[in-house]
Formats: C-alpha cells, sequence, structure tokens
C-alpha cells in the first residue's frame, strides 16, 4: 500500500470492470487533474507525520469500502440518522484518521482540480501511498472510479470477513469481488501493520472450548502476552498490535508470525493452519519480494470491485456527502 514518486506512465492500462463497460486507466487524469497523485501524496504524508495510525486506518478504510459497495467511497457517507454505510457494526471500529486523510486530501485536490477526482479514486491513491510511507511496495494505481450514489449500515452484513472465519469463509467472502484464495491471503498481509481490540479475539485466550481455556493453535508464549494485554472484562475497546515484532514496518513479518502460531485471529492463523493455504504462506514468510509483487497485483485487483465509471454515480463535491 508505495519510490514510487514518477507520475508518468508510458501505458494506458484499460479494461472491463465487471459485468459493465466500465474502465479503468492509470493515466485518466493526465489532462485534467495531472498533478493528482502528488498533491493526494503530500496531503497523506503530511497526515502521517502527525499520526502512525494514518497508514492503517487509511488502508482498512480502502478495503471496507471495495467489499462493500465497491470502491466508491460509499463508506465515506456520514448520515445524521446513523444508518450510513460507516455506522454499521462493523465498521464502526474504523479509526477516525482514515476519513481524515481522504478530507484532506480531497481539499488539496479541490483546490487546484475543483470537480474532477473521485473521493473513490483519492482513497485509492492514498491506500497505496501509506503502504510506501510504512515501507511497502510501490505500485501504479488504475483511475477512473466515479463516487457511489449508495451507503447504506443495512448493505455491510455479510460482506466483511469476521475475525473467526475459517478458510472456506474467507474464501467465500473475497470470491464475490473476484478476489482468489491467493488474493485473499495476500491481502491479508496487511496486518503487518495496525491494531485490534480485544473483543475481537477475546475467545481465543479465554474458554476457548471445554478442554482448552486457549486457542491450542496459538503460541502459548503469545497467548500469555494477549492475557496480560487483555485481563478478562476489560474495556474491549483496548487494543493490541497485529504484528508483535514490527507493527510498524510493511513487511512480510505477518507470515513469519503465522508459522510460529503468532497470528492475533483465528482468520489469520488458519491461513497457516489449514494445508489448502499453508504454502502460500511459507512462500512469503520466506520471500519478501514475492508477497511485495503479490500484494501491488492484489490491490489493483481490488481497486476494481464494484466501481462505477463513466455516467454512473458522481464526483462529490464533500466526500462525506451526495452532492445535492
Amino acid at each position: 500500500m508505495e519510490a514510487w514518486r514518477g507520475l508518468c506512465v508510458a501505458m494506458v492500462v484499460m479494461m472491463v470492470i465487471g459485468g459493465g463497460e466500465g474502465q479503468l486507466a492509470e493515466n485518466f487524469y493526465s489532462s485534467r487533474c495531472p498533478n493528482v497523485e502528488s498533491i493526494v501524496n503530500q496531503a497523506v504524508s503530511k497526515k502521517f507525520n502527525q499520526t502512525f495510525v494514518t497508514i492503517p486506518a487509511t488502508l482498512r478504510l480502502f478495503f471496507h469500502d471495495c467489499m462493500v459497495e465497491g470502491c466508491d467511497a460509499s463508506i465515506m457517507i456520514a448520515s445524521p440518522n446513523g444508518d450510513a454505510e460507516k455506522d454499521a457494526p462493523d465498521n464502526l471500529s474504523l479509526a477516525g484518521d482514515g476519513f481524515d486523510t481522504v478530507i484532506k486530501a480531497k481539499a488539496a485536490v479541490e483546490a487546484e482540480c475543483p470537480g474532477v477526482v473521485s473521493c473513490a479514486d483519492i482513497l485509492a491513491i492514498a491506500a497505496r501511498d501509506v503502504v510506501v510511507l510504512a515501507g511497502g511496495p510501490s505500485f501504479d494505481v488504475e483511475l477512473g472510479r466515479r463516487d457511489g450514489l449508495i451507503s447504506e449500515a443495512s448493505r455491510v452484513a455479510g460482506n466483511l470477513p469476521e475475525p473467526s472465519f475459517n478458510l472456506n469463509q474467507l474464501d467465500a467472502i473475497f470470491a464475490k469481488n473476484n478476489l482468489t484464495q491467493d488474493d485473499m491471503i495476500t491481502l491479508s498481509g496487511a496486518h503487518t501493520v495496525g491494531f485490534c481490540h480485544c473483543s475481537r479475539f477475546a475467545n481465543r485466550i479465554y474458554n476457548f472450548s471445554s478442554t482448552s481455556k486457549v486457542d491450542p493453535s496459538l503460541n502459548s508464549t503469545y497467548a500469555q502476552q494477549l492475557i496480560q494485554a487483555c485481563p478478562q472484562n476489560v474495556d474491549p475497546r483496548i487494543a493490541v498490535v497485529l504484528d508483535p515484532v514490527t507493527p510498524q514496518t510493511f513487511d512480510n513479518v505477518y507470515y513469519k508470525n503465522l508459522v510460529v502460531g503468532e497470528g492475533l485471529l483465528t482468520s489469520d492463523e488458519v491461513l497457516f493452519t489449514n494445508s489448502a493455504s499453508q504454502r502460500t504462506v511459507e512462500n512469503f514468510a520466506n520471500h519478501q519480494n514475492h508477497f511485495f509483487n503479490a500484494f501491488g497485483t492484489a490491490m489493483r485487483k481490488l481497486g476494481r470491485a464494484g466501481v462505477k465509471t463513466g455516467s454512473q454515480g458522481q464526483i462529490r463535491k464533500d466526500c462525506t456527502a451526495f452532492n445535492s
């Protein structure tokens, strides 16, 4: 999620999205807002210098947006009635710094290219930029998305992976957006940065089963560290880092952690304990360059999910509200 500063793209990459005829192109704004990527990068970098949370918050925001209505910035809409997509239970833990990053980047873009660049594209660029800022891979972002016209909390359930999911459940939910098992394992590597609330994994360290208090797939030392960080009956909003080794660096240590039983969520550790996905985890754990190459490809693929292009949707003036 980016030494990418050369923004000139020699070849326009066009593709058919979903079942429609929507097209995305790496140089979509070359004539109308040629500096859009550098403008967004400056805004994202400024926000990052204020708080590291910018990185996991923005990355997670992009993922949650694309998995529900497609990559259309529907996650950004604010509702006075508390019934927009961002208000759904699965989205309440999204950090405000992700929203703020996009809002500030949009303001900077609007100052130079008013009414041209969608919030959806700004979020896609920002998601790439935070990966690079954390030491991760650079990749070209395809652009040309338009902002969606639907943002409803009721439409979120069943479209985002849960921390308790097994491999089949993970495969199925990613397949809804034309993402393969390898894509899912690759995108899960975003958990190399960020944090998770105690309530999301408490079942693994307290009363896991009738025969075991702690999930036996957890490394015993790591399990004790989690118990100390999240004692029983603690405020469920308390959070721990997803990668206990290099929590502020985008690298392949997430996969190394899985190999030694230090995946925080059930949906993390199952990627190693299930033989169907184990080989990919081991490959990424042993070869960071393989993970980095796959991550850029998977992010571009995720970025095509359910996009609105052409005359669909709109270019929002304010990312948090539909145009009046």
